[in-house]
């Protein structure tokens, strides 16, 4: 047994006591929830896991943690209306044997708290004091804590790093590049879906590039990790193809190639969860297929 720093002994799936949140509505699989997961580094929080369909116990799957979890599922119960119905198309990739049966692990965001738990801490000394001071009291809720958030909680497990990605969207999709690149003992692969390089709103030089200088030095070894990262064309995904085309390069001179690096553009996709939903068995499948 070796333990992963995320939340939940796999050994065995022991439902908890559920919070006041209401459960997710699915049509396939089944959820089970750790309700407001006591930490001693980070706010406390539900995580939801999704167990597919067949599953009793007896035989070890791969693991997804994904960010954002209470957008996962069930679209009735985000704000927006609107989720990524991860359940539904991760048992169809299953059924229709793309990738093997497959445990979803969706941590919950604690709202206020996101921007400062999902920027990775390790990048702020390379951002000019001035705009550094200026990101950390505006985004940060004056605390950056995505190095807290890493470390939380325990995962027991017999996986290995071939089967544990991690995976997020727009800041979900920074923390799983920060999670892979400072844990690549314990990821193997990481989904980086409109990720949100500007890091503020609005584009500006300084962010990407103090990213840029974190990732060249500390990208893992293509040698045995696989990376997927997209973008749309529309709202907030206007402000990424400079960065990302960059970030490409970066991922080329390490040595990644299409065997284990994806980078797609979809015309027209906006910044939400039905833009998400529309593409998401494609890293699925590139990250997680047979």
């Amino acid at each position: 047994m070796r333990e992963n720093f995320l939340v939940y002994a796999f050994a065995a799936l022991i439902p908890l006591a559920h919070a006041a949140d209401p459960m997710p509505s699915i049509r396939e699989g089944h959820i089970d929830r750790m309700a407001n997961v006591v930490s001693k580094f980070v706010t406390s929080r539900n995580v939801d896991v999704w167990l597919p369909p067949g599953y009793d116990g007896t035989v070890r799957c791969p693991v997804i943690y994904m960010q954002d979890g209470q957008a996962l599922f069930d679209p009735s119960l985000v704000f927006s209306k609107k989720s990524w119905n991860m359940a539904e198309t991760t048992a169809a990739l299953i059924r229709d044997g793309k990738i093997p049966p497959t445990i979803l692990v969706g941590i919950w965001n604690t709202g206020t708290l996101r921007h400062s738990e999902y920027f990775p801490e390790k990048v702020l000394p390379f951002v000019p004091e001035e705009m550094r001071e200026k990101f950390v009291r505006l985004n940060l809720n004056g605390k950056p804590s995505a190095d807290n958030y890493l470390i939380d909680a325990k995962y027991a497990t017999l996986h290995d790093k071939k089967h544990t990605i991690v995976m997020g969207s727009s800041m979900g999709g920074i923390i799983s590049l920060y999670a892979i690149c400072e844990y690549p003992d314990i990821f193997g692969a990481a989904g980086c879906m409109s990720t949100h390089w500007p890091g503020f709103l609005e584009r500006n030089s300084s962010i990407p590039l103090a990213t840029f200088i974190y990732l060249q030095g500390h990208l893992p070894s293509s040698a045995d990790h696989r990376i997927y990262c997209d973008r749309g064309t529309a709202t907030l995904d206007a402000l990424y193809p400079e960065a990302q085309s960059f970030v490409d390069l970066l991922f080329r001179d390490k040595g990644y190639d299409g065997k284990n690096y994806k980078t797609l553009v979809f015309q027209g996709d906006d910044h939400t969860e039905n833009s998400w939903a529309r593409r998401v068995a494609i890293p699925l499948t590139f990250l997680d297929g047979k």
